[in-house]
């Protein structure tokens, strides 16, 4: 899914917004590390035109002012006509990007990590799989006579798509500092790209990978295209913002909100004490501070990369709401529950709520459901705090029975492990010096109710949502604000766009249950790492 929004003047709040779909190819059935995604070609329409056409259907064109890309960090391949180059081993063309969730490069990124460079102090000290750069080493060794001596263009895909609506190939520091090992202040790092092995991407001042670079918001190139502009049905010259990763825009979003009158730690403070959590298929958790604040396992920190001049702290988990996905359908009582739903009119995650809710003789405490049901939540490797992709997933309580209460408890103990997973990215980040005071979420998973007030309970934090629903579009539309000069800054669009729509406070009466529950979910990663280290002494 790639997503983008149309700002328009800001002052009436008056926007739209338009989402695109694509294809999604994995190489096996039951595999989960290699997924490649398909985009529109360069002789199609721009992507999302037919969006865009739905969207501009009842608005005055004239009035769209600017535009702000955003999508997911995932690695496209072109070659010198910009053409789409095949990233796998079939040599189809058109699945030419690999995606964020792609872990095929984990030993690449574990060999990275080892030549223990100083740009990875940059990453919390750890090379992800999810990078760019372990991809490319990937593709190089594995491809190297298809797509890696074809392809002359590598973008990250919110750099795509402002190429494909301005024909420039200027950068956003979102992407390249955030995924590439970009520094703001100088530049590529030539020893980093020798020490493992990618050499040739220095070749022309780094063409292929990115010779200019500018603040996300800073208008691209001189607006749309032609070509762009008719297949939008827009005004050519329409400023078009440097663009975002898609959980930075929802850090936009969602962090800039006046929050006068709801008695929140966070009033009269800077934004550095306020975390962005944006959660869908995965989590991202965003805090800025003034100075560089280094955190073990936990990436950045990265200047400007989403606030000019704060450098930026991205926690996360690479599969949250993929997860709770995965633990629903996967179990023997969820067609129970899907035909239950149905009859009711429900979403499954809200007759699973309401389920829980009738199980629990006070729904307020229905939470300590799962005294003895356990979850280690890292069945696609652990992001942060941990940094370790090796890392699995782990349940622990689990009977002989399989009905719908059996479903419900582990959904609840999976919506927990999540939340505990929050709590240990924000005490790390703590003990690094961040003032984390309350929680703004947005994404998928923050519209269920008892995922938020789960966050709420386990971290002790009130949890802020947003008015807008969408809120990672209304941060696109943030940085299309800016481009098109209404606003002045990020910082002045954040405060004009962005809105509270209520706050989630914690129940205080969970805090004694949550504190014994955080210390055993830490206990399931180290007897984990114990029975991984027998096993390993005992092949030895």
């Amino acid at each position: 899914m790639l997503a983008w929004m149309w700002a328009l003047p800001v002052c009436e709040r008056l926007w739209s917004r338009g989402t695109v779909r694509s294809n999604t190819w994995q190489r096996s059935p039951l595999t989960y590390g290699s997924r490649v995604l398909t985009i529109t070609s360069n002789h199609q329409r721009i992507s999302g035109a037919n969006a865009a056409d739905r969207v501009t259907q009842d608005v005055d064109v004239k009035s769209v002012r600017g535009i702000g890309f955003d999508a997911t960090c995932s690695l496209v391949a072109l070659d010198r006509h910009f053409l789409p180059v095949a990233v796998n081993h079939t040599g189809v063309r058109e699945r030419n990007v690999l995606m964020w969730m792609d872990h095929r490069a984990t030993d690449q990124a574990s060999r990275i990590t080892a030549t223990k460079h100083r740009v990875l102090r940059g990453v919390g000290g750890v090379m992800s799989p999810e990078m760019q750069p372990p991809k490319l080493l990937w593709l190089k060794e594995n491809l190297r006579d298809t797509c890696w001596k074809e392809a002359a263009h590598f973008f990250d895909l919110p750099d795509f798509l402002s190429w494909k609506a301005t024909g420039s190939l200027c950068r956003s520091l979102c992407t390249l500092v955030c995924k590439w090992t970009y520094s703001p202040s100088d530049g590529w790092d030539d020893t980093f790209w020798s020490a493992i092995g990618l050499e040739d991407l220095m070749e022309n001042s780094y063409s292929k990978i990115g010779q200019q670079t500018c603040c996300p918001g800073t208008p691209v190139g001189r607006g749309l295209t032609a070509a762009a502009a008719a297949d939008l049905g827009l005004i050519q010259g329409t400023a078009v913002g440097a663009s975002l990763i898609d959980a930075h825009a929802g850090g936009l979003g969602v962090m800039g909100a006046d929050v006068g009158g709801h008695q929140l730690p966070c009033e009269h403070q800077p934004v550095s004490s306020r975390m962005a959590l944006i959660c869908g298929t995965s989590s991202c958790h965003m805090a800025v501070s003034t100075q560089p604040l280094f955190v073990p396992g936990v990436w950045g920190p990265y200047l400007s990369a989403m606030l000019p001049e704060l450098w930026l702290n991205e926690g996360g988990q690479s599969a949250t709401g993929r997860l709770v996905e995965h633990v629903v359908r996967g179990h023997a009582a969820y067609r129970q529950l899907e035909e239950r739903a149905e009859r009711r009119g429900k979403h499954v995650y809200s007759y699973l709520n309401a389920h829980l809710e009738s199980m629990s003789a006070d729904a307020a405490q229905l939470e300590q459901l799962t005294a003895r049901l356990h979850v280690w939540p890292d069945f696609h490797g652990n992001r942060s705090p941990l940094a370790d992709q090796t890392s699995r997933g782990a349940v622990v309580g689990l009977t002989l029975s399989q009905t719908l209460d059996d479903l419900a408890l582990l959904y609840l103990a999976t919506l927990q492990a999540i939340a505990l997973g929050t709590r240990h990215i924000i005490d790390a980040m703590r003990a690094a010096g961040h003032d984390i005071t309350t929680l703004f979420l947005c994404g998928g998973l923050s519209k269920n109710a008892l995922f938020v007030q789960t966050h709420a309970n386990t971290t002790g934090l009130p949890v802020v949502l947003p008015a807008e629903r969408e809120a990672v579009l209304l941060g696109a539309a943030v940085i299309g604000a800016c481009a098109s000069s209404d606003c002045s800054s990020i910082q002045e669009a954040m405060r004009r766009m962005t809105r509270i729509g209520h706050v989630v406070r914690p129940n205080s009466e969970l805090e004694s249950f949550y504190r014994r529950k955080y210390a055993v979910f830490l206990r399931l990663y180290d007897h984990q790492k114990e029975c991984v280290a027998l096993m390993e002494a005992e092949a030895v």
